[in-house]
């Protein structure tokens, strides 16, 4: 094989988002490298798209001898023991300047062992979060690489061919060092796991509590596709609420288990945002929602051992206030969640840039939206925001919707309708607005007890104990 007939990028891993990655790479012009462990997949690739300028491979070493030196290996296979018996395969054939790239979604602690792992075999490792799904690997999705600068300035040229493009430029950059492209990646998907049931109870609300019909509502997610609201996931809402079932004579949506499933990336969010003491209540609310729904049995046995559970008619609030408090619950999802980048960039040592990840996510991912250029214009003007809720135009549009808000989650609560995600955002923003709160009588409880120290208002700098009771009679 000549070498201008080498493969300009290798894709390890044939599955929907490898496929339609390889063929992204391929409609930009590149000559693309293939291989896949069941070679039955391989032989149906093939057969369906193959070309003179795939090349289909049988095991790693014609895959690593058809490529160009120095290599880019795209790894697209389930995430865990999968990427690192991949690595395993490869590393005895590669040389100085080779690229190895695990594009799943991998938990970021796993990518730092693999870049340490690679390092010491003379190779470089980067681990990539891709979003955007089926048709955002194949048409252009947002890609989010991390690691070795230097490994990222060789894939650059690739990477942005074959990634989205929103008006702001393609939505690939560097993310960080170590494992912050899939810190990033596992931040996103949390983001995402907040904005779905945020929507999905806004669409209870609609549906249930304003007994709007389907189509009804799906004329209103439709309507908010016109406003701050636009985004991917509102589209996709309008576009699912309307489909009909072609079984019944109603709408698909309706003939759905109500069970949410969940591949483990909201879990990963929520739980190294307790270990980094970030506060993510929207996520953790939407985690917790999914696992409620999955509990059909106790569901069942509750809703049968309180049949006369205090519920009441949805009253007092319209279309408006619902549009509203999404928005304003959507504000602090992404502050937490921008919060969580911030705290876990300055605990692992990324140097992620903000502001590029709102630019980034601007196109091709699952959360992308018109909101994204308010959040890129607020990073970019203070890199170093502390919230993003404290930007001048933020807090603008949060005192504009907050009656709303309240009016929306406190009618939903006396009417019985459950609104966690809802709920927890704003009580997330009292929390935050509320000075002195409620932690002082956490403090003074735990002196009692355990003499934990506690300190006063009048001098904050001196840890205090005090004698509080004789704990023998109590």
């Amino acid at each position: 094989m000549l070498d201008n007939q080498l493969a300009d990028i290798g894709i390890i891993g044939l599955g929907v988002m490898g496929a339609s990655l390889a063929r992204n790479f391929h409609s930009r012009g590149l000559r693309v490298a293939t291989y896949n462990r069941e070679p039955e997949m391989t032989a149906a690739f093939a057969e369906r798209y193959g070309d003179d300028r795939f090349e289909l491979c049988d095991d790693y070493s014609s895959f690593v001898h058809t490529l160009q030196a120095p290599r880019r290996i795209l790894i697209m296979v389930t995430a865990g023991r999968a990427v690192d018996a991949v690595l395993e395969g490869l590393a005895p054939l590669l040389q100085a300047d080779d690229i190895a790239i695990d594009g799943g979604n991998s938990f970021f602690q796993d990518t730092v062992r693999r870049d340490a792992w690679c390092r010491q075999r003379g190779f470089h490792f980067v681990g990539m979060g891709v979003s955007g799904g089926e048709q955002g690997a194949l048409l252009g999705p947002a890609m989010m690489p991390g690691g070795d600068f230097s490994a990222w300035l060789r894939l650059q040229p690739v990477l942005e061919l074959a990634c989205a493009h929103a008006d702001t430029g393609p939505c690939v950059a560097w993310c960080g060092e170590g494992g912050a492209g899939h810190f990033v990646k596992m931040v996103h998907n949390g983001i995402e796991y907040g904005d779905m049931q945020l929507i999905a109870e806004v669409w209870t609300l609609l549906r249930e509590g304003m007994d709007l019909k389907p189509n009804a509502v799906a004329e209103v997610f439709s309507a908010w596709n016109r406003t701050e609201l636009q985004s991917f996931l509102i589209e996709l809402t309008a576009q699912v609420t309307a489909k009909r079932d072609p079984q019944g004579r109603g709408a698909l949506i309706e003939a759905i288990v109500d069970v949410a499933g969940q591949k483990g990336t909201g879990r990963w969010t929520s739980t190294e945002a307790i270990d980094l003491g970030v506060p993510l209540p929207t996520v953790t609310a939407a985690v917790d929602a999914r696992a409620v729904s999955a509990a059909a049995t106790a569901r069942k046995q509750t809703q049968y051992a309180y049949p006369d559970r205090a519920t009441a008619p949805l009253h007092g609030i319209t279309v408006d206030d619902l549009r509203c408090a999404l928005y304003a619950a959507k504000i602090m999802s992404y502050t937490q969640g921008f919060a969580l980048l911030q705290a876990g960039s300055a605990t692992h040592g990324f140097n992620t840039d903000l502001a590029a990840i709102a630019r980034i996510w601007k196109a091709g991912c699952i959360i992308r939206a018109r909101f994204l250029d308010r959040v890129h214009a607020a990073y970019d003007r203070d890199p170093h925001l502390p919230l993003l809720l404290l930007d001048a135009d933020f807090r603008e549009e949060l005192s504009r919707c907050l009656p709303s808000w309240r009016k929306v989650v406190a009618h939903s609560v006396i009417a019985g309708v459950p609104i966690p995600a809802l709920a927890a955002s704003l009580t997330y923003f009292d929390g935050l607005a509320t000075v002195p709160g409620s932690a002082r009588v956490i403090q003074a409880l735990r002196d009692a007890f355990g003499a934990h120290t506690y300190r006063r208002v009048d001098a904050p700098d001196l840890a205090q104990h005090s004698e509080w009771a004789d704990l023998r009679n109590l």
